[in-house]
Parts: C-alpha cells; sequence; structure tokens
C-alpha cells in the first residue's frame, strides 16, 4: 500500500499542527545544513513559529547572511532602476524623433498647398496634390453656400418679425378714438403768445387821473388834457 499524499492545506487539530512543524522544522534545517556542506555554499535560513518563536540556520553567520542579502537587494533594485530609466529616456528619444518628422513632413504639405516648393515634387504628387485642393475648395465653396442661406433664414425670420410688429401697432391705433374736428382746432397758446397777449392788454389801461373825493365824483382833467 503507498503512502497517502499529504493534501496542502492548514491543519486544524492545533496538536496535530504543533507535532507536523517540530518534525518538518528539524528536517528543513538538516536539509540546509546538508546542502552547505555537500555543495559549499552559504546558506542562511530563518522561521517564526505561529507563537512568535525564532528558528534559525546559517553556514557562518545569519547577520552576515541578511547584511549580503540586504546590500545584493539595493543592488539589484539600482540596477531595475537604471534600467527602466534607461529604457524611458530611449522611448522618449523615438518619440521626439518621431515628432520632430511628422512635423517635417507637416510642414512640407503646408508649402505645398501654398503652391511652395513644388521643385522636388513629381508628376503623381503633383496631380494628388491638385486633386486634394479641388476637393479643399468645395468643400469651402460647400460651407460658404450654407452659411449665405442661413444667414438670408435669419433676415427673412427678422423681416416676418417686423411685419408682424407693425401690423399689430396698426390694429393698436385703430382702437384710439378720433378726435372731432372742433377739438382739433382750439390749440392752445404758447406761453410767448400769452405773454404777448397779457402785455398789450396792460398797454391798453386807461391812464386818465382823475382828483377829488369819490363820493362827490369830481373829475378833473390832467395838465395835459386842459390845454387840449
Amino acid at each position: 500500500m503507498g503512502r497517502r499524499k499529504t493534501e496542502m492545506k492548514r491543519i486544524e487539530n492545533a496538536a496535530r499542527r504543533k507535532v507536523t512543524f517540530s518534525k518538518r522544522r528539524s528536517s528543513l534545517l538538516k536539509k540546509a545544513y546538508e546542502l552547505s556542506v555537500l555543495c559549499d555554499v552559504e546558506v542562511g535560513l530563518i522561521v517564526f513559529s505561529s507563537l512568535g518563536k525564532l528558528y534559525e540556520f546559517s553556514s557562518s553567520s545569519i547577520q552576515s547572511t541578511v547584511a549580503r542579502y540586504t546590500e545584493r537587494s539595493r543592488g539589484d533594485t539600482s540596477d531595475s532602476i537604471m534600467e527602466q530609466i534607461v529604457q524611458q529616456r530611449k522611448m522618449e528619444a523615438d518619440y521626439l524623433s518621431s515628432f520632430s518628422k511628422t512635423m517635417e513632413q507637416l510642414e512640407t504639405s503646408k508649402k505645398q498647398l501654398l503652391g511652395v516648393e513644388l521643385e522636388s515634387c513629381s508628376f503623381n504628387e503633383l496631380h494628388g496634390l491638385e486633386g486634394n485642393i479641388e476637393q479643399s475648395l468645395q468643400r469651402i465653396r460647400k460651407r460658404k453656400y450654407q452659411v449665405i442661406e442661413e444667414q438670408i433664414s435669419q433676415l427673412k425670420e427678422k423681416e416676418t418679425s417686423f411685419l408682424k410688429e407693425n401690423e399689430s401697432l396698426c390694429q393698436k391705433r385703430k382702437l384710439f378714438p378720433q378726435l372731432p374736428a372742433s377739438a382739433s382746432k382750439e390749440v392752445p397758446r404758447c406761453p410767448s403768445h400769452q405773454a404777448t397777449s397779457t402785455h398789450s392788454n396792460y398797454n391798453e389801461v386807461e391812464t386818465e387821473l382823475r382828483i377829488g373825493f369819490p363820493d362827490r365824483g369830481a373829475m378833473a382833467s390832467s395838465p395835459s388834457t386842459k390845454k387840449g
């Protein structure tokens, strides 16, 4: 009967878990010692139990092994960081190079569309450039006509609105009663005309001088009157 395969999961029974830990820990420490002796390598092993108890093994010194490991890890980390930096800079350089080429192509295309620097263009390139310009002109004209139609439509809407408003004002004007003809003739005089009329009335006041008692009715003429 063969040996039953151990299922790799946590042992729920605390006593069994403790016995298994003790056996396997001893076996692990033995294997580490055999590896260091047989292969002449530096081995360091650190184990903490579930209760926090420390078990360790080192072929030389656990402190020196840990220090060596820490130094090596830092070196690997530095090398990895430097490699990432170099790769990133390379990617940036490739991107800048591609961007520069794209900008040069766009600048050349712009000049060619303006009819500049056409000496290096072949017949096919000139033919294609001509077709692109014609298509651009067609799109520009189409958009221009659309803008004109939109403006005409807006002006028509404004005209309709003004006509409606004018018609509404005319209807309101018809609702007001008309003044009689006699009332239209009685135009009030302006203040200047009234002042002139008052001044003329003052000029027509009687200037005859009377001397004597009012109850006797004695009247006397002025010297200028007697002489006359």
